[in-house]
């Protein structure tokens, strides 16, 4: 079987990390039969972005800077496509695209599958199920009619989590939930004794929950000076986190790494004591799953996709977002006790292996792939 895989998301040398979650399960998929060929886009106002060894062709189209022209990209990007996919469909044989995120490239994949006769199927990863939260206006409710058309045309709509299939399904009824897989080889414990550092790895965004984790981290006190924070990534929320850990009085002890690539942050995840990231607006949440499978305690926030994986203090810590309150009380309880981390931690792995891995999403994205080719 031969698939188009259409992505605004896909690693590049200056940020190996972006889109890995697309990257990542393609060998996985190669190894149980299924060829992948992948067209990477960005809009014509951004740098075209170098490959990073993962195959793939970058295409830039017309597009309004800006959210605002965000409803009528998808048609700008399937006409910059539409002669390069009927050549390339000509030379070998398409039997279905795939999509990730309806706009721009899911109402592309619309209308190229309406050219070449073949179905497309549609990953939603989170961030463009809340069209109306993150546009108010008219732009908002622009995107949110377009990708409506692109779910209901859809042989298939594919969510990360029940989270995001719950909104998917007030516009569609085919919804199916295939959760993202890790690289459990990659991400794994190290057998090395831990640093006492409590880690994070988001973008630098208000929604992520660094603010409050810095908060959390002033109130554990003297008693843990000895425990750095350790937080990768990088974004507009930079440098309001410096100046409140100036502020709090903890700035020696938090370590902003910047943006790192895969292997750093798979070090750091395997030398920490733990991991944290109180997000209130998660789709799913790769860094939890890759946090686990190092065998690491996870505290995520509930009313999220992660809520769906970790059984709170059986494979990892639930808190309500912004509870500043539950998340000090669950770092201290962490910190303070060696048996609780192994044991959350031995169980965080083991329901990777169980259920989780890049091996499990490939399986199922495959028996999705021939449902809808058929």
């Amino acid at each position: 079987m031969r698939v188009l895989t259409l992505t605004p998301f896909f690693p590049s040398a200056a940020d190996g990390a972006r889109g890995c979650f697309v990257a990542e399960p393609l060998r996985a998929l190669e190894a149980i039969g299924i060829e992948s060929a992948v067209i990477a886009v960005e809009p014509i106002y951004r740098p075209t972005p170098m490959p990073n060894g993962h195959p793939a062709s970058w295409v830039r189209y017309i597009a309004i800077p800006g959210r605002v022209g965000l409803a009528s990209a998808g048609f700008f990007l399937y006409e910059t496509l539409r002669a390069r996919v009927r050549r390339l469909h000509r030379e070998h044989h398409f039997d279905l695209i795939h999509a990730h995120a309806a706009l721009p490239c899911g109402y592309a994949a619309m209308l190229l599958a309406r050219d070449l006769q073949i179905a497309y199927v549609i990953t939603v990863h989170g961030r463009d199920v809340f069209f109306r939260k993150q546009l108010p206006g008219v732009s908002g409710l622009w995107c949110q009619r377009v990708a409506r058309t692109v779910y209901k045309s859809a042989a298939r709509v594919i969510c990360i989590s029940r989270t995001v299939a719950s909104e998917i399904r007030q516009h569609t009824g085919d919804v199916e939930v295939i959760y993202n897989g890790v690289d459990s080889g990659r991400f794994s414990p190290s057998g090395t004794s831990a640093d006492r550092t409590v880690l994070s790895v988001g973008n630098l965004i208000s929604t992520k929950g660094h603010a409050l984790l810095l908060r959390s981290f002033a109130l554990l006190g003297p008693r843990y000076s000895d425990v750095q924070c350790e937080i990768i990534g990088e974004g507009p929320e930079q440098e309001r986190l410096c100046r409140l850990a100036s502020e709090l009085g903890i700035a020696n002890r938090i370590q902003f790494r910047g943006r790192q690539n895969r292997g750093q942050v798979a070090a750091a995840m395997s030398r920490c004591t733990l991991f944290a990231l109180p997000s209130s607006y998660e789709g799913l949440g790769c860094v939890y799953l890759e946090a686990m499978a190092s065998g690491k305690p996870v505290i995520g926030c509930r009313q999220q996709g992660i809520e769906e994986i970790i059984t709170h203090e059986k494979n990892g810590f639930l808190i309500n977002p912004e509870d500043l309150q539950g998340l000090t009380l669950t770092l201290s309880r962490l910190l303070d006790d060696a048996d609780l981390r192994d044991r959350i931690g031995h169980e965080a792995r083991e329901t990777i292996l169980d259920r989780y891995t890049l091996r499990h999403q490939a399986q199922q994205l495959a028996q999705t792939y021939r449902d809808c080719a058929a």
